[in-house]
């Protein structure tokens, strides 16, 4: 894995509070480091830059960067197995992508009281997770029966159309992330934080503007 340079990564995320100020947001809208694919030197940057919290995607992953992300608030944010959960749980200070009633259960069963964010599937790609809209009273309800605290909505945007694609669905879960008073957005990535930010963000998870193209390293094979 090559080496982060944390200059730059200062500098890109200066750059990248200008992109959120440009399409109007503020300080309050937070920006996630995903540090998937790359080594702990990113999150050492990350942390350098003056982040607190980073995202990670697969289990083992997270797992083999442990040193460095007990150093920080590590949100989860890739499709997550409910036999993962126990071996990560010690790690994860939010998991985002809670899609179905088993993993909301095996997540307060490993770790009581954890901070969850539901995953709405506003894209229709498989592979993305996510539950459908149409489902997510229901989920709330099995989450608010749980001894979970339930902060949020999270959502990713489509794969094909580019940004403008995203629109519509960020526009509903910033709606059920109002109807519901919940305190966080998540949606907006590096392609398409700008719709996300004009629909209500709070939250961007950002990768390649941070730190550069992502090395290739196929973690989901391991997943499986």
């Amino acid at each position: 894995m090559s080496t982060i340079d944390v200059a730059s990564v200062a500098t890109a995320l200066a750059e990248l509070r200008e992109r959120i100020r440009r399409a109007g947001g503020g300080q309050d809208v937070a920006v996630l480091p995903v540090t998937k694919a790359f080594g702990p030197d990113a999150v050492e940057a990350a942390i350098a830059a003056g982040c607190t919290s980073v995202g990670e995607n697969y289990a083992q992953e997270l797992l083999a960067k442990r040193a460095a992300l007990e150093r920080v608030e590590v949100h989860f944010i890739g499709q997550l197995q409910t036999n993962k959960v126990r071996q990560i749980a010690d790690l994860v200070g939010v998991y985002e992508t809670v899609d179905r009633p088993k993993l909301a259960r095996e997540i307060a069963k490993r770790a009581p009281g954890a901070r969850v964010y539901i995953q709405v599937d506003t894209s229709g790609d498989p592979g993305k997770g996510g539950c459908p809209i149409g489902d997510l009273d229901p989920l709330v309800d099995v989450v608010g029966g749980l001894d979970l605290s339930l902060e949020g909505l999270m959502t990713v945007g489509p794969t094909h159309g580019g940004p403008e694609a995203a629109r519509d669905g960020f526009r509903s879960v910033r709606a059920a992330v109002d109807r519901l008073g919940l305190a966080t957005c998540s949606m907006g990535m590096t392609a398409d934080l700008e719709v996300a930010v004009q629909e209500g963000s709070t939250q961007v998870r950002v990768g390649t503007a941070l730190f550069g193209p992502r090395p290739v390293h196929n973690w989901r094979e391991q997943e499986r």
